[in-house]
């Protein structure tokens, strides 16, 4: 009886410490290191909340991107993340991210983990990092006078950070078996991306015999591509 009475008593306490593990599960941190280690996970999702003009002064490999303060633009990209798979989060010093962890858990998001102190921790431990690509910018008039003027073309404008383009990927490959894709990538194509009106990513643009016949901005089915091309 007194070992029964001893193990009622605790009930509320494990459950008390059960409810904080899941919690901390949820909303905790991670240092540098740490974090750098459970990116390594493929399964893991990476995500830069930064300005994109940030996140090409440097970012960690493989990390998609989605601006917390422009608030429209992050839920649109967020919303292509899968909530069932870890997501990783980082900004600059961690308090944008935390912020935006909050938001990603109240929004169904099961396990968010942010890091502590941000890319600048990250580079004080001196980790990898991946810098703006030096491309050479194509002019809108050079890009026009590639595009062919005999054929139906898609262009997909998006960014290899960007989830909603992940997400149409395969949508866009399957296209490709049945008609030219051009891709142009608007992360570093920056100009190029605002000379053809593609303020958000992925933007298609289909050309008919070189004219503008139609576009669609966002995630949309292979239907609804198609239903331009044709």
């Amino acid at each position: 009886m007194i070992y029964q009475k001893y193990f009622t008593k605790q009930i509320p306490l494990l459950i008390l410490l059960t409810i904080s593990f899941h919690l901390f599960s949820q909303r905790g941190e991670l240092d540098a290191k740490s974090f750098l280690d459970s990116i390594q996970n493929k399964q893991n999702q990476l995500l830069d909340v930064r300005t994109p003009e940030e996140y090409n002064l440097g970012h960690i490999e493989g990390a998609f991107q989605a601006d917390w303060n422009n608030f429209e633009q992050f839920k649109e990209r967020t919303a292509s993340l899968d909530k069932h798979k870890p997501l990783y989060v980082y900004c600059l010093a961690g308090s944008r991210s935390a912020a935006a962890q909050k938001w990603l858990i109240k929004e169904g998001f099961e396990r968010v983990i942010n890091l502590r102190g941000g890319i600048n921790a990250w580079n004080l431990e001196d980790l990898p990092v991946s810098g703006k690509k030096e491309v050479k910018a194509i002019p809108i008039s050079e890009f026009m006078t590639s595009l062919p003027k005999d054929k139906t073309v898609l262009v997909d404008v998006g960014a290899e950070w960007c989830p909603p383009c992940k997400k149409m990927s395969p949508i866009v490959t399957e296209i490709s078996k049945e008609y030219p894709v051009i891709y142009v990538d608007g992360g570093t194509q920056t100009q190029l991306a605002k000379d053809l009106r593609a303020d958000a990513f992925p933007t298609f643009i289909v050309y008919k015999n070189g004219m503008e016949a139609g576009r669609i901005t966002g995630v949309c089915s292979k239907e609804d591509l198609k239903s331009l091309l044709e």
